[in-house]
């Protein structure tokens, strides 16, 4: 049997091109190999205030950015959080399995609490246990993770093994996913930290409904150095080193294969090429967006089989947790 990949994305935001190069399109490459199970993770986002309509609006968008990458619905399970009641559930059996000490160690609930500060609540504590039980539900082997999920993920092992030794092997334990192609993309103004689509500084991202020219603006505007010459060092040359990953991770060319394109030519015809491959790959993406964006019944039906696909899988792991505690 394949192993089963879990994972999600907020439904918050304009996604960019780093949350394209470093997650989604590597998502799609993994559906004929493994069973893939790709949520919207609507729940997550309600730890901040979000109008209604948006969130609706932006939980569509994402489903149908989704399949526009090249993510299957036949090939892998494709759905919204909320609607698979088992996540709930899971999370409040969960939460009497989790320490106060282990969530008040989470960095991201500290950095977010910061940041919303008239906002810190309940849920945004928790939300390591949502995610636990988000992964736990479907058996996942492994989950790829971003840096500033692992320790998430962690708690996740954690908890499994808890749980498990109290009560048998109820859960998998997942692993972390490390893929072989996926990469950081960086901010183009701040080559130093990974680009963000919560950014309020719009140049430093590529937004993936960007049209050619904005994209173009953006490239051209790109933060380099003053030496002059092509080649990847993340340290010393981070403007240039992240314009070549994208370029890399665009042309399926290895890093050394990509620096040779630019042997003896200037930062101009450099970023002109970065410019040409990346408003030629999202232009492809925005035209299959399109596609589904004129299709409603079609995105309709296919939101309502992937939560009748995601409650099979979802609801023989919580009776099984119910079974073993008691509740049934």
């Amino acid at each position: 049997m394949k192993k089963t990949i879990f994972s999600g994305i907020q439904p918050s935001g304009t996604l960019t091109l780093g949350n394209y190069l470093g997650t989604l399109k590597n998502w799609s490459t993994l559906q004929d190999d493994y069973d893939t199970v790709f949520c919207i993770v609507d729940m997550h986002a309600l730890t901040v205030r979000i109008n209604p309509e948006d969130l609706r609006n932006n939980s569509r968008r994402l489903l149908m950015t989704y399949m526009s990458t090249g993510i299957c619905p036949q090939k892998s399970t494709i759905y919204y959080q909320s609607h698979v009641s088992a996540h709930a559930e899971l999370a409040w059996i969960l939460n009497c399995f989790a320490y106060m000490g282990e969530l008040n160690r989470m960095t991201q609930f500290k950095e977010k609490s910061q940041k919303h500060e008239s906002n810190i609540n309940v849920g945004l504590f928790t939300y390591p246990v949502l995610m636990a039980a988000d992964i736990l539900l479907y058996q996942t082997d492994v989950v790829p993770v971003g840096d500033d999920q692992k320790q998430h993920l962690e708690m996740a092992r954690e908890i499994a093994l808890r749980f498990n030794n109290l009560y048998g092997d109820v859960f998998k334990v997942p692993e972390v996913f490390i893929s072989k192609i996926s990469a950081r993309i960086k901010g183009l103004q701040n080559p130093n930290k990974k680009m963000s689509k919560s950014n309020d500084d719009l140049n430093d991202a590529i937004f993936l409904a960007d049209t050619s020219d904005i994209i173009a603006k953006k490239i051209k505007r790109a933060i380099t150095d003053s030496e002059g010459s092509i080649y990847f060092d993340p340290e010393n040359k981070p403007g240039v080193s992240n314009l070549l990953t994208i370029y890399a991770c665009i042309t399926k060319k290895d890093i050394v294969a990509a620096t040779k394109d630019f042997d003896g030519k200037n930062y101009g015809y450099f970023k002109n090429a970065v410019t040409e491959v990346v408003a030629d790959e999202l232009t492809k993406l925005q035209q299959e967006y399109a596609k589904y964006e004129s299709d409603k019944e079609y995105v309709d039906n296919i939101i309502k089989a992937g939560a009748q696909k995601a409650n099979t899988k979802a609801s023989q792991t919580l009776k099984n947790v119910y079974e073993v505690l008691g509740c049934i």
